[in-house]
């Protein structure tokens, strides 16, 4: 469990080891062919230097150090200045800062066996020091597994469209931020174990694949028109329904049955082409 530590400050300990340099060099300097105890006084301001130099700690803004002494877990320091340590403290540096992963466009099967590309954005960050460093062997390489697992599974789960499954709630290519959200969720679920904080999930390319691109094109066109037809079959009905109520309650003309029939399949050609109408004048009658 991340336990945060407030180290003291490492000004004084810096102008300590200043000092000690400085002495070093004064006793040596001085004691050389004349004085064996100034060299011996040198030699040890020396050492004491390069121990107390060793406890001195800079960690940037955004940046933290989690320390070990001989192998036991002491704590986590995550504010930024100089800082001064036990000299025999091990260190490792974790960012803090926010990173991106664009993840390789990866080619999977959906829920309903279709082959589809997905790739996919994220954004995540270390939120536990002692998991990331601890818990898994390196948490960077553990976020870009993990995250291509996730990726893999979302596109398994759901149907790139409802071309197959009418019934589908829920598909890759509509879904949106509810596809995103499902993602953000099983990704923080899956890093959690190594105190990774999901910031942002989002998909930023999805297509079928290219061996079956151009008939699920064609697919989606057709029933596009076949819809498209629905649509102006239902208008064209209404328009001729419309249009024979108000034949008969202006009492513009008398339509017996079969007149009526031409008229609602001239309408009908009119208003459910696809080109406009020639203009026919006919001079006779409809039975001569």
């Amino acid at each position: 469990m991340e336990k945060i530590l407030k180290p003291m400050s490492g000004y004084l300990a810096l102008v300590i080891c200043l000092l000690l340099f400085a002495a070093g060099l004064f006793f040596f300097i001085n004691g050389v062919d004349q004085n064996v105890t100034f060299v011996i006084l040198g030699i040890l301001c020396f050492i004491a230097f390069a121990f107390f130099i060793k406890g001195l700690m800079i960690i940037n803004p955004n940046h933290s150090r989690v320390l070990t002494f001989f192998g036991k877990y002491v704590g986590s320091v995550k504010e930024n200045g100089l800082f001064f340590i036990n000299p025999l403290y091990s260190s490792q540096k974790i960012s803090l800062r926010s990173e991106n992963l664009q993840g390789q466009t990866l080619k999977v099967n959906d829920k309903m066996g279709n082959p589809i590309e997905i790739g996919v954005v994220i954004v995540w960050k270390v939120g536990d020091t002692y998991k990331a460093a601890f818990d898994v062997e390196r948490y960077i390489d553990f976020v870009k597994m993990q995250s291509e697992a996730a990726v893999r599974h979302l596109a398994m789960s759901f149907p790139y469209d409802n071309l197959e499954d009418d019934h589908a709630p829920i598909t890759l290519r509509e879904g949106g931020e509810k596809i995103n959200q499902i993602l953000e969720n099983e990704l923080t679920e899956r890093l959690d174990k190594a105190g990774i904080v999901i910031q942002e999930a989002r998909i930023s390319h999805l297509a079928y694949a290219s061996e079956i691109a151009g008939a699920m094109l064609q697919r989606q066109q057709a029933t596009a028109i076949v819809a498209a037809r629905i649509k102006i079959v239902e208008g064209a009905v209404g328009m001729v329904d419309l249009a024979l109520k108000k034949l008969s309650e202006e009492n513009i003309v008398e339509l017996d049955d079969e007149r009526k029939a031409a008229m609602v399949s001239n309408l009908m050609v009119v208003l459910c082409g696809e080109k406009a109408a020639q203009p026919i004048l006919n001079t006779g009658t409809l039975y001569n």
